[in-house]
Formats: C-alpha cells, structure tokens, sequence
C-alpha cells in the first residue's frame, strides 16, 4: 500500500479521497524537511537524476583513457580531474538541498530536469576542451560553461524560494544561493580568460573551486535540516550506480576486443578483474553504517560528503584504467605495459585509502573499535596494498608474467580488506557503532522549526 508524506504527516493514498482540483504535482510550501523523519529515503527522481550524473563520469573515463592510450599524460589527468570535480560539486550541491528542502511538487521536478540537462551539456563539452589544452591552444570551455550555468541556474532558484517560504532557514538559503552566484560568475570569468598564460588561467580555474567549495562551508555553519539516513543513501547509490559503470566499461571493452581478435587469456582476465574490482570495492564501502554515526554527529557530515568527492574520482578513474588496459592488450598505446599497470592500480589504491579514511572519520576518536587490534587493521590495511604493488612490479620490463595476470593481481586487492572485514574487523566495527550511540544522542541542528 503506498502513502505519501507531505509536511511531516503521512497520508494513506489508497484511503484518502483524490483531489478535487490542482495538479497531482501541485506546489507545496517549501519550509523544510523533518531531519528525524522515519523511513526517509531516495526517490525515484534522486535516482534518476544520479544516472545522469554517472554517464558523465564515463564521459570523463573515456577522454582521459583515450588521452592516456596517447600518451599525453597531463592533457588526460588536468581534463579528468576538472570535468569530474565539476560534476561531483553539482551533484553534492543538489543532494544536499533535496535532503532537506525538497518537496517533490512540479517545480522542484522541472528544477531537478534542468539540472539534468546541465551536467549533460558539460558533459559533452569535455571533449572539446581537452583537445583544445592538449593542442596548447586557449581552452574551448564554452559548452561546459554553459552546462554548468544551466545547473546552477535551476540550484540558486531552488536556494530562493527556500529563502522565501522558510523563514527560520532564510539567512542559510540566501548565504547558499548568493555563494552559487559568486562562484558562478568566476566561472564565467574563465571564458574571457582563455588567451591568458596557462598558468593563470589555471589559478583562475582553481580559485573559482575554491570559491565554489568555501560556499557551503560557511553557509552550513547555521544549518539546515538535512536527513543523516537519506543522505547516507544518496551516496551509497551514487557509489554503486558508479561501480556499475566500471562493469559496463569492461564489457564494453571487451566486446570490442572479442570483435577484433576473439577470446584470448588476457580478454578473459580483463573482464574478470572488472568484475571482481567493482565487487569488492562496492562491499568494502559499506562496511560502516554512516547514516546511524551522522545522525549522532552531524558535524562529520560535511568533511564526509566533501572527502566523497575523492571516492567517486577514484572509481571513475579505475574505469578509465581498465579502459586503457583494453588499449594495451589491442596493442593500442604508446605506454609499457607497467604504465598501464599503474593507471589502474594508482585509482585503485585511492579508493581503498579513501574509504578507510572516511570510516575513520565517522567513528572519531578510539579507531582502536574498528578491529579486533591495531595491529590486526595495520596487517590488513597494508595487505591490501600490497597486491598492487606486487602487480606493477611484475609487470616491469623484462618481467614475463603478462599484462592480464597483472590485472588479476590488482582485482585482489580489495579482497584482502574484504577478507580482513568478515574476520575480524566487522567485530570492532560493530563495537564502535555502539559506542558511537552510547556516547550520543541523534542531534537534529538545523530542524525545520517552521513546517506546516
């Protein structure tokens, strides 16, 4: 039976007799979500909205593989690592707000369509500024310009009318939309920047991230009533929805290479270590429940949603890896093939130490709780590594042990923490999941105090 909850009371569709009048979608006052609302979770809107995001990260993927396949090193990870910090913020950007303002009526539908629209239209601007720097020649950044404005647009719009119909949020709404506004001007800025040095057009580049990313920094320093679970949940789906491209990129690749020359032992390894790499990272993920140590202390929220941005590089980045591995049994690259190696197994490694600090971070103090001892998460921590390096070292030149046993040897590196986790170190975890609501009470800073 479905219901519906709308401003904090939950309404029994089937039961309830139909509108008379308005739109099924009808605008609805916008004064801000209940932070302890039981059973708040993702919307079919929220996933929808995060499929567009991740074709963008294959976007993304595939450039910096192409880049990489050429050797331009610099051209591939300066235009990755751009396009993927743009798409990121914007989703956390959006995430943020519909966890606590959002009120699924036809504007915030349409709002969310047009930011869909945005990262598309960035997306595919991706192109042509890369090849624009890789041929030294000013950045051809107008269309990811524009896809960024049609984003933010549609985001300030949305921060307004929380201004107008939340009184109790009105200063953290207008701090949020006036931020947007001055990060979005730099970024425009940049368009009459192009003729300048590389070098200062990149410190433009960065200054506007850096203006971009303070925004929310201070504008959460009053609040709003954002949803520990439901957030915890975005991430994680956007986390899986990501790993899935990792597996549709790797048979992707390998149809190709079967279409070429068939089935060989290092197509067959490639296609396992895509498998086995996106499964193990996505079970390591989850290993601390964040949405129950959020709801405790809300203040790690915001070091924990920013360090996401580092996971989700890290995965986009494992996918262009594989991509380029494919490259490299085709025989279609200029690097080694321990350069190849490297190109996944660098990614890989950020994942694994990314992750392992961000369940660092949600249990605070006493890390000793996430395993039976600290000698025992060292052991493991380290043992996960440590395939990585063995696979770089074998594939060094004059080594012959063959690019796809490498690869195998790289997709065991999550198994280790995997391994090490329903052991042992699920024990600690659960100990500290404990304490962590012994020591605490679920904080709701930034309620709604001014729903209806």
């Amino acid at each position: 039976m479905q219901a519906e909850r709308r401003e904090g009371v939950s309404v029994n569709v089937l039961s309830a007799p139909a509108q008379t009048s308005g739109l099924a979608h009808r605008l609805r006052r916008m004064g801000g979500r209940d932070p302890g609302e039981a059973g708040r979770t993702a919307t079919t809107l929220e996933l929808f909205f995060d499929l567009t995001f991740v074709v963008s990260f294959g976007i993304a993927s595939s450039e910096a593989a192409h880049y990489l396949a050429e050797g331009h090193a610099g051209t591939a990870v300066f235009g990755f690592v751009f396009a993927m910090f743009a798409i990121v913020w914007a989703w956390i950007n959006n995430t943020w707000f519909s966890s606590a303002f959002d009120t699924d009526d036809w504007f915030c539908r349409i709002a969310t369509m047009v930011q869909m629209v945005g990262v598309i239209v960035l997306a595919l601007g991706l192109p042509a500024m890369v090849e624009s720097l890789d041929r030294g020649a000013p950045a051809e950044n107008l269309i990811m310009i524009v896809g960024y404005v049609i984003m933010r647009v549609a985001l300030v719009a949305q921060w307004l009318r929380a201004a107008v119909q939340s009184p109790s949020h009105r200063r953290v709404a207008l701090t949020y939309a006036l931020s947007v506004v001055a990060a979005q001007l730099m970024w425009i800025s940049t368009l009459l920047a192009r003729e300048w040095p590389m070098s200062a057009f990149l410190a433009l580049l960065v200054t506007a991230a850096l203006v971009d990313v303070a925004g929310p920094s201070i504008a959460e320093r009053r609040g709003t009533p954002w949803h520990a679970h439901h957030l915890a949940e975005r991430y994680t789906l956007l986390t899986i929805i990501a790993l899935g491209e990792i597996i549709l990129g790797t048979v992707t690749s390998v149809s190709a290479l079967i279409a070429e020359s068939g089935w060989s032992a290092e197509t067959f390894l490639l296609l396992c270590a895509g498998v086995l790499l996106a499964f193990g990272m996505w079970w390591i993920y989850g290993a601390i429940p964040a949405g129950h140590v959020l709801e405790v202390h809300r203040h790690r929220a915001f070091v924990w949603g920013y360090g996401h941005i580092v996971v989700f590089v890290a995965i986009a980045a494992v996918g262009a890896g594989l991509h380029l591995a494919a490259y490299a049994i085709e025989g279609h690259t200029v690097l080694s093939d321990q350069q190849s190696v490297l190109a996944v197994a660098i990614p890989v490694a950020l994942y694994l130490v990314s992750v392992a600090g961000l369940n660092v971070l949600l249990i605070g103090p006493g890390t000793r709780d996430l395993g039976a001892s600290r000698r025992f998460q060292a052991v493991i921590a380290g043992g996960s590594l440590a395939p990585l390096l063995v696979a770089v070292l074998l594939s060094a030149p004059g080594v012959d042990v063959g690019f796809g046993a490498c690869l195998a040897i790289i997709a065991a590196s999550p198994l280790v923490l995997v391994i090490g986790w329903e052991i042992s170190g699920h024990i600690g975890g659960e100990r500290a999941i404990h304490r962590v609501h012994e020591n605490g009470r679920p904080s709701h800073a930034g309620e709604a105090g001014d729903r209806r």
